[in-house]
C-alpha cells in the first residue's frame, strides 16, 4: 500500500437533516366547507451513517471532504399525508474505524463488521401534524410540531489496522524489510529513523497455501505512549493485531534492554495489548555467528525469541512456522 494512499485520520464537520414541520390542513370539500383537521406529519431528517466494508483500507476518500451534511425532512401534506424523509447520508469506511467526538476526543463507537451500520448524528424527528391534537374541546386545533432541529459538529474517524501479525519495534530495526520478504508488499525501504510513517499491509503465503496479514506499524520510541515520535498514532495500529512480533536487530547495544522498552511502551498505553501472543525476532543475524547468538540467547532467557536475516532468508520459513502455529493456537 503506497504512504500517498494510507490515510488513518480524517476531521470532518458533519450535519444531519432538520425534520420537517408537522401541517396545519384543515379539510375542505365542496359539501364540507368546515371538515376537521386532515395535517400530516413532517419527515424526518437525513442521518449520516458509517457502514463497515471489509474491501476497504485506508480513509483516503474521505481526505478531502470537510462538510458533509444529509437532507431535510419535507413538511407534512394534506390528507394525513406524511412528509418525506431527508436523505441519508451513508459512508463506507474500513473494519476498524473509530469515531469520535471531534472536540472532546470521546469515543462514539466502532465499527468492526462488514455491512455494519451505527447512526453518527441522527437526523430531527418530523413534527406531528394538527390532526394528533384534536380533542373534545378542540376539534379544530390549528397548529402543529416544529420538526426536531438537527444535529452538527466535528467529528473525528481514526482506523485501526487489522492485520493478524503486528510488527513492533525501534525504527530501523528490519520490520520493513522483512515484510516485503515474505509477501508482495513494497514498503519504502532506508537507513534511516521513520522512512516508514504509515502502516504497510502484506499476506503472507504459507506451506499448504495458506496465508496470513502482516502488518509494518511505523518505529516507536521510547516515550511513544506520551506522543513522542507520532506514537499515539503509531500505536494505537498495534490493538487490533492477533500477535506482536518484536523486532530487534542484531547490532543493538543492549537486546533486552530494548525489547523491555518496547513492552513498556505497550503497557503505557494499553495494558492490554501485553495480553497477546508475542514473539521476539533478531534480526540482521547475518551479522552475527554461532558464539554471539549463544550470549544473546542466554540474555534473552525466557523470552520466546527467535534469529533471523531478511537479506540471507536465514529462519524465514522456521519463523513462518512459529507465527503459523501461534495464530493457530
Amino acid at each position: 500500500m503506497a504512504e500517498s494512499n494510507f490515510v488513518d485520520y480524517v476531521k470532518i464537520y458533519f450535519k444531519s437533516g432538520n425534520g420537517g414541520p408537522g401541517s396545519t390542513h384543515m379539510r375542505r370539500e365542496k359539501f364540507e366547507p368546515k371538515g376537521g383537521p386532515d395535517g400530516g406529519d413532517g419527515g424526518r431528517g437525513g442521518h449520516i451513517i458509517l457502514r463497515g466494508n471489509n474491501q476497504m483500507w485506508t480513509l483516503l476518500h474521505l481526505k478531502y471532504r470537510k462538510h458533509i451534511f444529509a437532507g431535510h425532512g419535507e413538511s407534512g401534506g394534506r390528507q394525513c399525508s406524511t412528509g418525506a424523509d431527508g436523505e441519508d447520508v451513508i459512508l463506507e469506511v474500513p473494519l476498524g474505524t473509530i469515531a469520535k467526538d471531534g472536540e472532546t476526543g470521546e469515543v462514539i463507537f466502532e465499527i468492526t463488521e462488514h455491512g455494519e451500520e451505527r447512526i453518527l448524528m441522527k437526523g430531527g424527528r418530523g413534527g406531528q401534524g394538527n390532526t394528533h391534537f384534536k380533542s373534545a374541546t378542540n376539534q379544530a386545533p390549528r397548529f402543529a410540531q416544529p420538526g426536531e432541529e438537527l444535529v452538527e459538529g466535528w467529528r473525528i474517524l481514526e482506523l485501526k489496522i487489522l492485520a493478524d501479525v503486528g510488527l513492533v519495534g525501534f525504527p530501523s530495526s528490519g520490520k520493513s524489510t522483512l515484510l516485503s520478504v515474505v509477501s508482495a508488499a513494497k514498503p519504502k525501504i532506508a537507513d534511516y529513523p521513520f522512512t516508514t510513517l504509515v502502516p504497510n499491509l502484506g499476506i503472507v503465503g504459507h506451506r499448504e497455501s495458506r496465508s496470513f496479514v502482516m502488518a509494518d506499524i511505523p518505529g516507536i520510541i521510547e516515550g511513544a505512549h506520551m506522543g513522542r515520535g507520532l506514537g499515539l498514532r503509531f500505536l494505537r495500529h498495534i490493538e487490533r493485531n492477533s500477535m506482536l512480533l518484536f523486532m530487534v536487530p542484531a547490532d543493538s547495544k543492549d537486546h533486552l534492554k530494548e525489547y523491555n522498552i518496547l513492552m513498556n511502551e505497550l503497557k503505557e498505553y494499553n495494558p492490554e495489548l501485553l495480553d497477546k501472543q508475542r514473539l521476539l525476532a533478531i534480526s540482521k543475524a547475518d551479522m552475527l555467528d554461532e558464539e554471539l547468538m549463544q550470549e544473546i540467547s542466554d540474555q534473552l532467557r525466557d523470552i520466546p525469541h527467535l534469529f533471523i536475516s531478511s537479506v540471507t532468508g536465514f529462519n524465514i520459513p522456521r519463523l513462518k512456522d512459529r507465527i503459523w502455529k501461534i495464530l493457530n493456537e
